[in-house]
């Protein structure tokens, strides 16, 4: 998908909650965090894409997953460079990186610069925000 593939999506706050489970909503729509080691796909190891709970956007691929060991799902890239928007967060006392879905502007998560080689980069994302669709077709 390049730049210009992609369609922002916008959606009512109830169309939102309509189509999300109450923690998908939590996550993505009011910038929740689920806790660290609860969340789906921490030790998940099957090959596929990742993708926008809420747009089905493809964000991530298996090969860039790594365990960094945060309680969350981690990645030092995203599937191509107009995937991830960024933000400024400067809630509970701290200056932090947002990451959310370039597409529809779900939150996922927050970029850290403590990530492996070669981006040096730790997309530590909510699994709650993810959507996995593997290479295999198995069920996810």
């Amino acid at each position: 998908m390049t730049t210009t593939d992609r369609t922002k999506i916008e959606k009512t706050d109830a169309e939102w909650r309509a189509e999300l489970t109450p923690e998908q909503y939590a996550v993505t729509r009011q910038h929740a965090t689920e806790r660290p080691g609860t969340g789906p796909y921490l030790h998940e190891k099957r090959d596929g894409l990742y993708a926008c709970v809420a747009c089905g956007a493809p964000l991530f691929r298996s090969e860039t997953k790594y365990e960094s060991g945060s309680g969350w799902p981690s990645f030092f890239a995203p599937v191509d460079e107009t995937a991830i928007g960024e933000t400024t967060d400067r809630t509970h006392g701290m200056v932090r990186t947002e990451i959310h879905c370039a597409n529809c502007q779900a939150h996922l998560g927050h970029l850290f610069p403590d990530g492996p080689q070669p981006t040096g980069l730790r997309y530590c994302t909510n699994g709650t925000a993810l959507k996995l669709k593997t290479d295999d077709g198995s069920a996810a």
